[in-house]
């Protein structure tokens, strides 16, 4: 019994004989008395915060890669397009719309612009146009623009460089990809074997 109980025990039967009954509500009130001055304060009403995890690149809603950029060239006179890195884009006139006729050691020269598989291209501000991918042979995805896969030159040493225009190999002509050059609708297609050739620099 707590020390109220017991003060308030001893008040009623100071008064004269009291029944078991009052002495047992005396101390049922001092009980819960006590119980709820010991009781634990209630939580605040700040709320609980959640926190999301965010999504993880590449998730779906992705707004793409961007993979080219147009830049002027006084030596070509427009603008072209080049990589993220500065480097000058080629088309082959051998490839058709959605393949390649550019293989095995033709790529040592003629690196293609490719991306990892899943991965959807696009272009920087004023490169117009329409950015896909294709399917190589070996199982990369080739960037292609409007239709023309694209690759740089290994004859080009720096960002900007054009060393490649006009070169006539593997049975085509290599040509600096001008911005808006092509309407050629794009496509995903298998490549189809290299025809071969030399290089003529």
């Amino acid at each position: 019994m707590t020390t109220d109980a017991q003060t308030q025990a001893r008040r009623v039967l100071g008064r004269g004989p009291v029944s078991m009954m009052a002495i047992a509500a005396v101390v049922a009130v001092g009980l819960t008395a006590a119980a709820c001055g010991s009781s634990t304060p209630a939580a605040s009403g700040t709320g609980t915060t959640t926190t999301t995890a965010p999504s993880p690149a590449g998730a779906t809603g992705s707004s793409g890669q961007v993979v080219a950029n147009a830049v002027s060239n006084a030596k070509i006179g427009g603008p072209i397009l080049v990589t993220s890195s500065g480097m000058t884009l080629y088309k082959f006139s051998a490839d058709s719309a959605g393949t390649t006729a550019c293989n095995s050691g033709c790529t040592s020269v003629w690196p293609p612009l490719t991306v990892p598989a899943g991965t959807a291209p696009k272009g920087g501000p004023g490169t117009g146009g329409t950015f896909a991918t294709i399917s190589r042979s070996d199982g990369t995805q080739q960037v292609a623009y409007d239709g023309h896969p694209l690759y740089t030159f290994s004859g080009d040493s720096s960002a900007g460089a054009t060393n490649g225009q006009n070169i006539t190999s593997d049975g085509g002509t290599w040509t600096v990809v001008t911005v808006g050059s092509s309407s050629s609708p794009a496509s995903t297609t298998t490549t189809k074997p290299s025809s071969g050739g030399g290089y003529s620099y």
